[in-house]
């Protein structure tokens, strides 16, 4: 499967737990949409990723990409109830960086 790099990099950071390096894949005023909650602007997004792999530790499997609508699925497992599950992951892309990213099961 082939990934946009963008995309390639952020599965990387994850599973690396490396939050610096995840909201650099973002553009400096994208936006996040998980469990309910937006994060707004990438020192937003690298607080909430940073808190989220203390939480969880969550890495992710890509299992399928739709490159007509930018969704990725990949198989998530982590410290969270029902671990592993698959989750899809909605990108809106831009420049070669991440404008919007929205996180759904």
């Amino acid at each position: 499967m082939k990934l946009p790099n963008v995309i390639s990099e952020l599965v990387k950071a994850q599973n690396e737990f490396d939050s610096t390096a995840y909201a650099n894949c973002f553009t400096e005023n994208a936006e996040v949409f998980d469990e309910g909650k937006t994060h707004n602007g990438k020192t937003e997004i690298e607080n909430w990723i940073d808190k989220a792999n203390k939480d969880y530790e969550a890495t992710m499997k890509p299992l399928d990409y739709n490159e007509t609508e930018n969704i990725l699925s990949a198989e998530t497992s982590g410290n969270f109830p029902g671990s592993p599950i698959v989750l899809k992951y909605y990108f809106q892309l831009s420049e070669g960086y991440i404008q919007s990213l929205k996180i759904t099961g």
